[in-house]
């Protein structure tokens, strides 16, 4: 807590981070800005008055980290936004009744999107069998319910490229939006039991088509258990590493395509070349957004804030995808992938959102 409180005193309110903060660029409101952010934070720790709109502007964040790319004094605005979220459930303060609800469907059915768990499997391209491996396809919540083609495209690709690994009939949720919500001590209960299961199926190796999932066990995992002896990769880096060796494994299949650079793996995981270099081998035209790479825009979804700010949430997407010249859309992000999707067809955009992994998948087909 002492280091998140010389973070914040670092600031010298220049407002470098304004024009990038998602946020603020929608609603215009100071309080939902990253330098008003780092004050309510300040005050939260400091046990003094928050009214709503303060506990709003740290729940509707997207930690998208966009902020912390054009700081000049490094700050970790979305650590410390997370920091104030935990502060919140300790003041009893959050999560908010909406989160609260997400999270009592999360304990009852093992995941966070109300899903089915007798329908997790539902995507699977041919019946379940169980396979013995040290590298475990955790799919997630999105994928497995409601971006099944992210599911069953980043399964068959691997497959095909002969990648071992075994999924899991019962695999259940990774437990991100419990941290994400602020409650700490749940989620250190939750991913405990996640960690105990891995290294009793003796799993060495994570692969994840899920941006939440990736930075939930390779992030927060540690973070609150103090270790997590796995390994954590995103499907792009399993896939890119196979084929990097051999290139000629993908055909050509001549489309033009825009790519998304999703917050996570732009921002966070520096991984902005490999899904460029992965579809140009695939034979698409590879088109970029406005602003791209580290600089690009977030799609609202994102700590958990489509959950809980809706409109909020959608109009960041809507921001996002009239930048977009191609009609279709590439995304290495399952939220990414069902934000825009979602926002397009509300909103009669005409834009094909596509998961990266699809085009994968059919340029093996080819």
């Amino acid at each position: 807590m002492e280091n998140i409180i010389n973070q914040i005193s670092l600031c010298t309110q220049c407002g470098k981070c304004l024009d990038s903060c998602p946020t603020y660029q929608i609603t215009g409101d100071a309080l939902f800005s990253p330098l008003q952010r780092l004050q309510t934070v300040s005050e939260v720790l400091d046990g003094g008055l928050v009214s709503g709109r303060m506990i709003e502007s740290l729940y509707n964040c997207t930690k998208c980290m966009a902020c912390e790319t054009f700081c000049p004094e490094d700050i970790k605005i979305s650590k410390i936004v997370a920091a104030g979220r935990q502060k919140l459930v300790k003041r009893g303060l959050g999560p908010l009744p909406r989160g609260k609800k997400i999270i009592e469907g999360l304990l009852k059915s093992g995941n966070a999107v109300s899903g089915n768990p007798e329908k997790r499997l539902d995507w699977l391209p041919e019946p379940f069998t169980r396979t013995e491996s040290d590298t475990l396809l955790f799919l997630g919540c999105l994928p497995s319910f409601l971006v099944k083609d992210s599911a069953s495209s980043s399964y068959l690709a691997l497959k095909r490229l002969g990648i071992d690994f075994m999924i899991l009939e019962d695999e259940g949720c990774c437990g991100t939006y419990i941290y994400e919500a602020g409650n700490v001590p749940m989620a250190k209960e939750y991913f405990q039991k996640n960690a105990d299961r891995f290294t009793s199926l003796g799993i060495k190796n994570i692969i994840v088509p899920c941006n939440g999932c990736m930075k939930c066990f390779k992030y927060f995992y540690p973070e609150v258990l103090g270790e997590f002896p796995f390994q954590v990769s995103h499907v792009i880096e399993a896939i890119y590493n196979k084929v990097k060796e051999d290139s000629a494994l993908l055909n050509k299949i001549e489309r033009t395509v825009t790519y998304q650079d999703a917050c996570r793996l732009a921002r966070g995981e520096k991984m902005t070349e490999q899904p460029r270099e992965l579809l140009s081998w695939c034979g698409c035209d590879v088109k970029n957004l406005k602003v791209n790479r580290k600089q690009s825009q977030c799609c609202g979804s994102g700590g958990g804030v489509r959950s809980l700010y809706r409109d909020l949430s959608d109009r960041m997407a809507i921001a996002l995808l009239n930048t977009a010249t191609e009609e279709t859309l590439v995304s290495s992000c399952p939220f990414c992938t069902f934000q825009l999707r979602s926002a397009a067809r509300i909103n009669g955009i005409k834009k094909e959102i596509t998961y990266f992994s699809t085009l994968v998948l059919e340029s093996l087909n080819e």
